[in-house]
């Protein structure tokens, strides 16, 4: 029984393999956010914060858009194919981005990279390469990627801004993303698909009269909503309120990043052995709300400010690794992937709507407006939470 439930040597590689593959495109979200609103303000354009906000959250609305159309072409020419154009298309806009220094083309070269949306399409790729029972263990592999490439993506950019620039960090990305294509070439070995379920209006009927699934797609929305729109504010916190050059920001993210997952600890404890995953669930998005409240009334001084950001941090660590994992428990077996697919567009629009609403804050009210939205939209989604009900984390799916 213990062989069964062991991953085999080649779900292992394929499982790393595409895991960095993950944590490659998820750099072309993390690796510019703690330094590109400070980069953007010096253009020779002078662009405002609604562009800034617009740069960086047109990547997910691009995402969204062909996330699930490309998916869907994937079972029709092939995984390898589909995520070859989407690795060209990133690189495309991540020259487009680095190569310019005018906002409307960083604008559009930031959407570029998004519309090479292959997420779904390597989830689909990793399910074909691994059987049911691992599956599971697989996910849990490219979560961590996820989670580790956000973690060192907050320290070491600042540091990498300092030796190539934010353009230079932009040709980074589109260098990388051709070395992804020479890996998926020569080490992933594509299956014939089995089965292959079609996706039918019944399917979007499904997901809208669910709301268990709903909840858990409002909560990744306004999660990466949130995240985008501190981004276009923190930087400049951190440097006009807390007097910290932006070369030394990640002295303040370490820190905080790995005090975040130190205390998100126990709250896993919490959460799976005493039977308190609702409770632990709601307190966390409770964190999130009150760093917004001490962001607009404390944030005057250094350590103010990153107390704040740990308390964020706490929060949105512990949200981020548990709400996938609940679509993937609530969801019924014959429409997992689709929910997860839902679910992914609705993280990626949230991305898009919190570089839209988070610029139109800071444009209009100020940057301390970035954290009224934020609060905001917290509370909307703590209301509705209030009603979840929790699967029974024993129950194996």
């Amino acid at each position: 029984m213990v062989q069964k439930d062991r991953m085999s040597p080649n779900e292992i590689k394929a499982s790393t393999i595409l895991a960095s593959i993950y944590a490659l495109r998820m750099l072309g979200i993390f690796l510019i956010l703690p330094i590109f609103s400070i980069y953007a303000a010096g253009l020779p354009s002078q662009p405002s914060v609604f562009q800034i906000g617009l740069a960086l959250g047109i990547y997910g609305l691009t995402q969204a858009i062909f996330q699930i159309p490309f998916g869907m072409l994937s079972d029709v020419v092939g995984r390898k194919k589909v995520i070859y154009f989407g690795l060209v298309l990133f690189i495309v806009g991540s020259l487009c981005a680095g190569l310019s220094n005018e906002i409307e083309l960083i604008i559009l070269g930031r959407a570029i990279q998004g519309a090479g949306a292959i997420s779904a399409v390597l989830s689909a790729l990793l399910a074909d390469l691994t059987s049911d029972e691992s599956r599971t263990k697989a996910m849990g592999i490219v979560g961590v990627s996820i989670g580790l490439t956000f973690a060192l993506s907050l320290v070491l950019s600042p540091v990498i801004n300092q030796l190539i620039g934010v353009s230079g960090i932009f040709i980074l990305m589109g260098v990388l993303s051709f070395i992804a294509i020479l890996v998926i070439k020569f080490f992933i070995t594509e299956v014939s698909n089995k089965k292959k379920t079609a996706i039918n209006f019944s399917d979007f009927l499904f997901i809208l009269k669910r709301w268990d699934l709903n909840r858990l797609n409002l909560g990744i929305f306004v999660l990466h909503a949130t995240q985008i729109s501190l981004f276009i504010t923190i930087p400049y916190y951190l440097i006009s309120r807390g007097g910290l050059p932006l070369e030394e920001h990640w002295s303040i993210y370490l820190p905080i990043l790995f005090l975040s997952f130190v205390f998100m600890v126990p709250m896993i404890i919490f959460s799976q052995r005493w039977g308190l995953s609702k409770q632990t669930f709601l307190i966390s998005i409770m964190l999130l709300f009150l760093s917004q409240f001490l962001f607009i009334n404390f944030s005057n001084e250094i350590l103010n400010i990153s107390l704040a950001l740990l308390i964020y941090f706490i929060g949105f660590n512990f949200l981020e690794a548990s709400l996938p994992s609940l679509v993937s428990r609530i969801a019924p077996i014959d429409r997992k992937g689709f929910s997860l697919g839902v679910y992914n567009t609705c993280q990626s629009l949230g991305m898009f709507f919190g570089g839209i609403f988070g610029g139109f804050a800071a444009k209009n009210f100020g940057y301390i407006g970035v954290f009224y939205f934020c609060g905001i939209i917290i509370a909307i989604w703590f209301i509705f939470s209030l009603s979840i009900k929790m699967p029974d984390l024993k129950k194996k799916v």
